[in-house]
This record gives C-alpha cells, structure tokens and sequence, in this order.
C-alpha cells in the first residue's frame, strides 16, 4: 500500500503512477482510499488534473520512505544470509556427457557460489555403493545399469563403442571393427558388468574366441597398457583424446552406442546445494520435468 501511495507522490497522477506499477487506475484509487480511511486523515487535495500532498500526506510521504527503504534492506540482508552453501559430491565414469554437468556447475558457480561441486571418478560398482552409504550426492553411470533404487536423469548425448590400438597396428587403417576382426587379438576390456553385456549382445551369437589379456575400470589406465603394447582396448569414443599420441580409435560395426545417466538414491533426501545443481541442470536438459522425475 505504501508503494501505491509513493508511486502517487512521485507522479503527483494516479493514471501514470498505475502504469509505473504496472496495475490498473482502480486499483491504485481502492489503495489511496483504503489507506486514507485507515489513518483517519485526508492525504491528498485532488485537482483537476494533478494532486497535492495535504499537511498529513507529506509527513506520511517521508515517513514511507525511510520505512520502504528500511524494508528493501532487511529484505535483501536476510536473502543474502540464507545463500546456499555447502559441497556436492558427484562419482563419475568416463563419459563425454558429463559436459552437460560441467555446464550446471558453471551455471552454479555464478548463482551460488559458496557451493563447490567435486567430482570423483569411479565405475558403476563404486558409484552405488557410495551412493548408497551416503558419500556421493550424485553418480554418473553408464548404460544399461540398475537404476531400480535412484531417481535418474539421462544425460544428453551418446557414445560410439570402438577399439583403441596403436596405429601401427594391422587394424590401424579400418575404417570399422567388426566381430571377426577382434579373433585372436589382443584386448584390453573394461571389468563393468554393464558394459560386459553391452558388448556380449553385441556380439550376439558369435563362436569368436576373444583374448582377453587385461581388464580396466578407468580408461586412462588402459590407454597406457595398449600405447605400451600390451593390447588394444574396447572402449568408448570421446574419453581419450588421440591427437598427436601413437593410438586411434576405430569404432564398431556394426554401430554400438552408450548413453549416460545422471542418479541419485530415492531414500535420501538430497541436501539444499545438491537440490540447487539439479536446478542448475534444469536449463541444460531438454524436457527435464524434475517434479515429475522426484514423484
């Protein structure tokens, strides 16, 4: 009401002080009266065309100001005081995907910033258990995995399956991997159930005999394993950058995609910066309905 009332002063007209607020002429008349019939006194002399302050109205003006002031501050200080803050644990696998979460935690970072995201690499056997023990936040898992116990979000985007070998290798200048390719070939293999069947499906029934020579959970390893010569790697396009290095990437044939997950635990409320980053993806993640995804 004091606003409306202000808004009058300043304009010394009810039409535009109505628009200044963006409300309707009536509304700011109903105000005026409203406030007049409260105080008991006359706060205007109306004219023609323009009003004046009355005696009661200009000590009621200044008297408004220092309260109105007085309220923006308070106001401001308490949202300041109740800034989120606190730490955001994510275990994360390998995946290109996660630029869409390191777009959040940018978006984060310049909303909130007395929240710090950390972010911990594991595979998706480490993720749920720390998850469920209550370490991690968050989790980033690829596809297929158990998702019966979390909420879950995909994330944006897929992955190409492929092998990377050294490009001296004999494989070096395929254009694809096939199954039969892969006979009597020295490979490295990630140890994760989920991408263990990923690949047995993709080689459906196939009586190829695979030598499997070492396994890995994190791809950075591997890639050392195969530039050294152990073997050649199975694994996901996108993680390792071959650029100006002794291996390449060739993906599989037929065509063996991945997409990634983003989960957190359905029987643990999240804390409020852990809420604040699920906001922050909100913008990142086309129909993202988080209402309906915490049902």
């Amino acid at each position: 009401m004091l606003r409306y009332f202000l808004a009058v002063v300043e304009e010394r007209n009810i039409s535009h002080a109505a628009e200044s607020m963006f409300v309707s002429q009536p509304t700011i008349s109903r105000q005026l009266k409203d406030l007049e019939e409260e105080l008991g006194v006359t706060l205007f002399q109306r004219g023609s065309r323009t009003i004046a302050l009355t005696e009661a109205g200009e000590y009621l003006a200044s008297q408004a100001r220092q309260i109105l002031a007085l309220s923006d501050k308070t106001t401001a200080n308490i949202q300041q005081s109740r800034q989120i803050t606190g730490s955001v644990l994510i275990g994360s696998a390998e995946a290109p995907m996660i630029k869409t979460l390191g777009q959040a935690i940018h978006r984060l970072n310049e909303t909130s910033p007395g929240i710090h995201v950390n972010i911990y690499s594991a595979d998706a056997s480490e993720v749920h258990t720390r998850i469920n023990s209550g370490v991690f936040d968050f989790g980033v898992v690829m596809e297929p995995s158990d998702t019966s116990n979390y909420h879950f979000l995909r994330l944006p985007g897929k992955t190409t399956w492929g092998l990377l070998t050294r490009k001296d290798s004999a494989l070096a200048h395929n254009t694809n991997i096939s199954a039969s390719d892969l006979e009597n070939l020295k490979l490295i293999t990630s140890q994760q159930h989920g991408s263990a069947d990923t690949l047995s499906a993709w080689f459906g029934s196939s009586d190829i005999a695979l030598d499997i020579v070492a396994t890995y959970n994190l791809l950075y390893n591997a890639s050392m394993l195969t530039m050294a010569g152990v073997g050649s790697t199975i694994c996901l396009d996108g993680i390792i950058n071959t650029t100006d290095t002794e291996l390449t990437f060739i993906p599989l044939s037929p065509r063996l995609e991945s997409q990634a997950s983003l989960i957190w635990p359905k029987s643990q409320p999240l804390s409020p910066a852990a809420n604040a980053l699920l906001d922050a993806i909100r913008e990142f993640v086309p129909d993202f309905d988080r209402d309906s995804i915490l049902v």
